[in-house]
């Protein structure tokens, strides 16, 4: 099932400046480090073979569309439908975008929108008048969600919880415990407020790993339990309208399950033509190389934190590309379960103001300089700052401004 007009990697490559030609250079002709690259003079994003497709490098995370701190519905499939038009191919999920709502009995967070964020895509690419068959879907399963009983009560559903290009949210969109406002034939499940019991018979919740972002009363749960990580799937692609999902990723290793056998849910879904193409996330390179070994050419991509303020430690990228992996990165700008050292982002705010654009956009723009089967799929709340993301793709830094970056991230 490998992609067989994927280019051959050279290990090498990774962390050095890939070969641009004309058609990746900012602006016109004769445009320089000093020109801002605005929607007017941005060059056409180069297509790269993944998943089956050709996409640009620069995708769009939706997990800020679709959780706490999220705009209303209208102005989300907005984004969505902004991000498409300027020419995003690769949309990422998850089952578990979705708002908990209250506190379940054994420790996850019963929904009031389960599904939300997988039936948002499914709705904002329905209602898109552009080539549909030229995007690519991506979900994770794996993860639950978490809502912790506090003494000031719940926040308010678009109280901001992850920094994006811009401060402005917009209202929040809510729905009624136990179905999906906008689709009412999803009813939430009994495995999203009683999961699975595990083969000891203990509650999930006394052995699953928590995900929780400091002064946030939300977070998340594993639970990557093959019969659960199977029927999750099952239930991405009704949510999605589609008979087999594009790209699917294991959301994280789950401490309590072998991670073979987590592996195995997704071989199972590849040889039940569930998933066309298998990926994972939150993996260390142990665990990269257990995933090639058991998935072979079914597995094409790693979902990996990368960004300046977490460039890689453990070197998996490099690991990647010795493998011919793709490597896609989550919360390239940051994130908001860690702590962000704003100091590594210094040198790339100096970079953009020279050049008169916004520091995320020279991020972004850097990132894909590391590999050139690297993808990132940053987030957004509104038009605004999807449309400033995806021209980073036409942003060429030059080797002068390369050397302060790589030196600024180097240095931390």
């Amino acid at each position: 099932m490998k992609d067989v007009n994927a280019s051959p990697v050279n290990a090498s490559i990774v962390n050095a400046r890939p070969v641009n030609d004309e058609s990746a250079r900012v602006g016109q002709a004769g445009a320089g480090p000093g020109n801002a690259v605005t929607d007017a003079n941005a060059a056409p994003a180069v297509a790269v073979p993944f998943a089956g497709k050709r996409v640009p490098r620069l995708g769009m995370g939706t997990m800020a569309l679709a959780i706490e701190g999220r705009p209303d519905r209208n102005t989300a499939i907005g984004t969505i439908h902004a991000a498409l038009d300027a020419g995003v191919r690769y949309l990422d999920t998850a089952w578990s975008y979705y708002l908990p709502s209250v506190p379940g009995a054994d420790g996850t967070g019963v929904a009031a929108d389960f599904g939300y964020g997988e039936l948002l895509v499914r709705d904002a690419l329905a209602s898109w008048d552009g080539p549909r068959d030229e995007v690519l879907v991506a979900t994770k399963t794996g993860y639950r969600r978490t809502i912790d009983v506090t003494p000031d009560g719940p926040r308010t559903p678009n109280e901001p919880e992850e920094e994006t290009s811009s401060p402005d949210v917009p209202g929040a969109h809510i729905t009624h415990i136990g179905e999906s406002a906008e689709h009412p034939e999803f009813p939430a499940p009994a495995g999203t407020s009683a999961p699975v019991p595990n083969a000891s018979g203990e509650p999930p919740a006394q052995s699953r790993q928590r995900l929780q972002a400091a002064g946030s009363r939300y977070g998340w749960m594993a639970d990557s339990r093959p019969e659960t990580m199977i029927r999750d799937a099952k239930e991405s692609a009704r949510h999605l309208g589609v008979d087999a999902l594009d790209l699917l990723y294991s959301h994280g290793p789950d401490p309590s399950v072998p991670y073979e056998e987590t592996v195995g849910a997704l071989k199972t879904l590849l040889d039940e033509g569930v998933i066309r193409y298998a990926g994972v996330s939150r993996v260390n390179n142990e665990q990269i190389d257990v995933a090639h070994a058991m998935l072979g050419d079914g597995l094409i991509a790693v979902q990996n934190q990368f960004s300046p303020s977490h460039p890689d430690p453990e070197g998996t990228m490099a690991h990647c590309a010795a493998l011919g992996l793709d490597f896609v990165c989550w919360s390239p700008l940051g994130g908001f379960l860690d702590p962000v050292d704003a100091r590594a982002y210094e040198p790339f705010k100096r970079v953009a103001a020279a050049r008169g654009c916004s520091y995320q956009r020279v991020v972004l723009a850097w990132e894909m300089t590391r590999y050139d089967r690297l993808f990132t799929i940053p987030s957004a709340r509104n038009p605004h700052e999807i449309r400033d993301s995806f021209s980073a793709t036409g942003m060429r830094l030059e080797d002068d401004e390369l050397a302060l970056l790589d030196a600024g991230v180097a240095g931390r």
